[in-house]
């Protein structure tokens, strides 16, 4: 059974913040909806949690049912020490399928951002079944989309100790701001809370934490091995899909989102003037795509 601490939006639906015992970890997530209307299951990327959703779930919670998971070692989920828990991507996948398996959720269109695209991506090509739509911000399928940025990620990968002190950087509270601000316009400055990246780094400098994202630095190498299935999922399967993607994002670049039609060409593909987390700039226009797409995809 869950725990559930309920919540509400100001003149919106409700937003519960639960937690479940999963494969003997906590893991907390944001839920709201109608669980008989379809599931869409939030999947969030580096180095945030679902609060990067806080606004799409209440947007979307009249017409759909929402999700919206911590990973472990993210958000209010369980942090446990590098030492207690092997920190790779195909552990993340393997406890949110099973987050999904406890919920008794059988079909699910996935939304995947940074980190949750090959979490969600592995789900997907591996039970094919289950998922009814994908939609796309910012999270790499394909090599077209690593800029500069993963150089020194990849140069960490083949050696890790010449390389950690300038990956730390990485996770200070300039980067973490970084990665908000950068690619937005001017005029859309100003819709950027200080809340995003306060909260994101007070969760990395929890004791511990940093080695944490240190090892999933290490294992990301390993998503790009797993490329090829997803691109044989993409052309077997045909998903819908809906590509909402930041087109200055210096982490993962626009050329990463045109990518997905060589494989889908008929995928919607919207590139917006934003950085790599569009939600928190473009929200509103993310929320009209999806209720469009949706609206079409799932019947």
């Amino acid at each position: 059974m869950s725990n559930t601490t309920p919540g509400t939006a100001v003149g919106g639906p409700a937003v519960h913040h639960r937690t479940a015992t999963v494969n003997d970890h906590t893991v907390f997530y944001r839920e709201a909806g109608d669980p008989t209307a379809p599931t869409l299951v939030l999947l969030h990327g580096f180095p945030t949690s679902s609060h990067m959703f806080r606004r799409l779930i209440v947007d979307l919670a009249d017409r759909y049912h929402l999700i919206a998971p911590d990973h472990i070692g993210f958000g209010y989920s369980d942090a446990p020490a590098v030492t207690d828990f092997d920190y790779s991507f195909e552990n993340l996948t393997a406890i949110t399928l099973s987050l999904l398996d406890k919920l008794g959720l059988d079909r699910f269109a996935l939304y995947i951002q940074d980190y949750g695209a090959p979490i969600g991506l592995r789900i997907a090509s591996r039970q094919p079944q289950r998922v009814t739509a994908l939609i796309v911000q910012s999270g790499n399928a394909y090599t077209e989309g690593f800029t500069p940025f993963w150089e020194i990620l990849f140069a960490y990968a083949k050696d890790r100790a010449a390389n950690e002190p300038a990956v730390r950087k990485l996770l200070e509270l300039d980067a973490t701001r970084w990665q908000y601000t950068h690619g937005v316009p001017d005029h859309r400055l100003d819709r950027l809370t200080p809340d995003t990246w306060t909260l994101d780094q007070a969760l990395l400098d929890r004791p511990g934490n940093k080695e944490v994202q240190l090892q999933l630095f290490f294992d990301y190498q390993f998503n790009l091995d797993a490329y090829p299935s997803f691109q044989e999922y993409f052309r077997t399967h045909r998903p819908p899909t809906l590509i909402t993607w930041g087109e200055h994002d210096e982490i993962f670049g626009a050329d990463g989102a045109r990518a997905f039609t060589r494989d889908l060409p008929d995928a919607d593909l919207h590139l917006l003037d934003a950085g790599h987390f569009a939600l928190e700039t473009h929200g509103d226009e993310i929320a009209e795509l999806i209720r469009d797409f949706l609206g079409r995809t799932l019947h």
